[in-house]
């Protein structure tokens, strides 16, 4: 690999749980590639970040009730960042790949699956 510095991938955790933030974050620590620029609780919060820090990747929960996660993409700045899904529930697999997410991580995360 390359020995020199690689720019830190810009991330931004949305998720409506404040301790599924934290534990993000924490598993994200283990990967200096990554700089987490801020989190979101909302779909209206992760939106206005995403326009402010331009984020290369969004973590981003999909069920934040009132909105869902999948409501969060039409609002995002062009071009948009890469999604990656977080959720409990593997039911929205599909559609989290039918609007190009690069992946999905399931919870609890494992942090080898993070990575």
């Amino acid at each position: 690999g390359e020995s020199r510095m690689k720019t830190p991938l810009r991330t931004l955790i949305v998720d409506d749980e404040r301790l599924a933030r934290k534990r993000l974050r924490a598993l994200l620590a283990a990967h200096p590639e990554v700089s987490v620029v801020g989190e979101a609780a909302s779909v209206p919060q992760a939106a206005a970040l995403a326009a402010s820090e331009r984020p290369a990747l969004i973590l981003l929960d999909v069920q934040m009730p009132p909105a869902s996660g999948f409501d969060l993409l039409p609002l995002l700045p062009a071009p948009p960042p890469a999604i990656v899904f977080t959720t409990a529930h593997d039911a929205f697999a599909v559609r989290a790949f039918t609007v190009s997410a690069v992946d999905y991580l399931l919870k609890p995360i494992s942090p080898e699956r993070l990575a």
